[in-house]
């Protein structure tokens, strides 16, 4: 991603790359050591993407956007926003209600009702109830992480969507910085479907929300 963003030109065409990575953790620029539990003996890989610590592995659609935004006419506040937009279409192609959460970059299912509507708090987590009267993210679990880089007005690394993975790694970190985050995925909200279905699915809104 780092070579194909540094060596394109104002004509290179954009590129979508779609992926399952092997077992690996990766940590943004500003990751903590303290996130990073237990990693037994799965990598852990620097990155210069932003965020914190977050879990790859089979099972989960990592995509990544390698977009020209000046050539697109929009921001990064824009650029995440179709992101997520993305991610919630998809999911809404499997009856899946996703939410974002103020502050917190991703997407989020209501546990006891993933299908369901009703609006989530809209103040950032770390402005929630103290912890001692419950965790900013009561009732939600985080099914798509979301970390990028721009250089050059071009963005690389990108989003991650969880389909049906071993999950237990997501347990030994604080996911993206917050202890106690549950991670989830399709499966286990009871989606039976494929990688390559939700890969496609994915795949085509990116390339819809992100042509110019």
């Amino acid at each position: 991603m780092q070579a194909f963003t540094q060596s394109r030109g104002d004509t290179t065409p954009d590129e979508i790359w779609l992926c399952e990575h092997a077992p690996v953790y990766t940590q943004g620029v500003a990751g903590r050591v303290e996130h990073l539990l237990d990693p037994h003996d799965i990598p852990v890989v620097q990155t210069n993407r932003g965020g914190q610590v977050t879990y790859h592995g089979p099972g989960q659609v990592v995509a990544y956007p390698l977009i020209d935004l000046r050539r697109l006419g929009i921001f990064v506040k824009e650029y995440v926003y179709r992101l997520e937009h993305c991610v919630l279409k998809t999911l809404e192609s499997f009856d899946v209600t996703g939410h974002r959460v103020a502050g917190a970059p991703g997407i989020y299912v209501r546990l006891a009702d993933p299908a369901g509507h009703a609006a989530i708090d809209p103040r950032p987590p770390r402005e929630r109830l103290p912890a001692a009267e419950g965790p900013a993210f009561d009732g939600l679990g985080k099914i798509a992480a979301l970390g990028i880089k721009v250089s050059r007005h071009c963005s690389y690394h990108g989003i991650a969507l969880n389909v049906a993975m071993d999950l237990a790694p997501f347990g030994w970190i604080n996911p993206c910085g917050y202890a106690g985050l549950e991670t989830v995925d399709l499966a286990t909200l009871r989606v039976y479907t494929d990688w390559a279905t939700v890969a496609e699915r994915l795949g085509d809104k990116l390339a819809s929300h992100l042509s110019p």
